[in-house]
């Protein structure tokens, strides 16, 4: 039996939280049927706009007009309460929102008033993410990749705002989507989510037992048991979660991700600025043969890019193409993966209570059983 997981007052009987995954993958469905099964469904802030487009301003091809329609508060609110209804009170439901994105502070807050349990926030060191919280009842969990993003973001967060994180997540870069590497440390032994766990658990020690969650790469019952023995309070899964039924992902994402195979899957360079892991498409194999196919920015979705000086250089705007996968443009759209996407094949698509039975060692695994023989 896993242990429980509490952040802050939130008390979760099944210790993961399944990742936030934008656009479009992560929203009201599968978020709500994570936490009716009491662990801790996660929507994605990113794109939101997307998702409700008569609440927003669109162009003819039916991309978001800037950050404020974009990231759309009115569909947050929305994506929230559908979720909270879904999940029939049970679990909880937390919001990711990358700090890179135009208007974070705004789509905090946005959360917060919606009723999100918890925020949680990587792309960047989140340092002023308190500041968008004073006073809400809301729980604060910064996504890192060292001891020493944790160190700095205690220190700051101590000194200027008197309090701490409610939880950290460790991410390592086996993650689908943006990494908190360089590219060739991803490759590294010492960058490997395994080898920097033992150094941000001791530092989570040193600031009153923050509780780790350990996320990249995570796959199994076996991967969730063999770190919650080393000291893991819980773990977060993103990948896995694609293949269900309730994913919101279009069915034509779901397909990509089960014919991958290993060499399919990619590290990209992002107008984020962080490496990106996608799966090898048409898009992508005309960007790898020099294509450049940036259309200029509508959305200003995320502040590194610069309203779209980044995404020329890469020959791509991270906004339209991942929207264009949600709208189920195979040709178009950017499809996101973890490392260990390519094993999905052996499980199909099945119920997201049928993928919390196999993380908590209730139902046998179709990925374990074949990897034993």
């Amino acid at each position: 039996m896993l242990k429980p997981l509490k952040i802050g007052k939130i008390e979760l009987d099944v210790p993961i939280i399944q990742g936030g995954m934008g656009v479009g993958l992560s929203w009201e469905r599968l978020a709500g049927a994570v936490a009716r099964e009491g662990a801790m469904g996660v929507i994605s802030a990113v794109g939101t706009g997307y998702r409700f487009p008569e609440l927003v301003k669109r162009d003819k091809f039916g991309r978001p007009i800037g950050s404020i329609y974009t990231h759309s508060k009115e569909a947050l609110t929305l994506l929230i309460k559908k979720a909270k209804e879904i999940s029939q009170g049970k679990g909880a439901i937390g919001v990711n929102i990358l700090y890179a994105i135009t208007d974070y502070g705004r789509v905090l807050q946005d959360a917060i008033e919606a009723g999100a349990d918890a925020i949680i926030t990587g792309a960047g060191l989140p340092l002023k993410m308190p500041e968008y919280a004073q006073g809400a009842d809301v729980a604060l969990i910064p996504i890192v990749s060292s001891a020493r993003a944790l160190n700095l973001i205690c220190r700051t967060w101590e000194k200027k705002y008197k309090r701490l994180p409610d939880a950290v997540i460790l991410e390592g870069p086996k993650s689908g989507g943006h990494q908190g590497f360089k590219y060739e440390e991803c490759f590294m032994p010492e960058y490997q989510l395994e080898n920097l766990f033992p150094s941000v658990l001791e530092e989570s020690k040193k600031w009153g037992n923050i509780p780790v969650i350990v996320a990249g790469g995570i796959l199994t019952y076996r991967d969730i048991v063999w770190y919650m023995e080393r000291g893991a309070s819980g773990v977060q899964i993103a990948t896995r979660f694609i293949a269900t039924v309730e994913c919101d992902a279009p069915d034509i994402y779901k397909e990509v991700i089960l014919k991958a195979e290993e060499e399919d899957i990619i590290l990209f360079k992002s107008p984020v600025g962080y490496p990106l892991r996608v799966v090898k498409t048409p898009f992508i194999e005309r960007l790898l043969l020099g294509y450049n196919g940036w259309n200029g920015c509508i959305s200003h979705c995320v502040v590194p890019c610069n309203k779209g000086e980044e995404a020329k250089k890469v020959g791509f705007c991270i906004a339209d193409r991942l929207g264009a996968a949600w709208l189920g443009d195979y040709e178009e759209g950017i499809f996101i993966s973890g490392a260990n996407g390519h094993l999905l094949k052996r499980q199909g698509i099945i119920t997201v209570k049928e993928l919390i039975e196999i993380l908590t060692g209730k139902r046998e695994d179709p990925i374990e059983y074949n990897k034993r023989v």
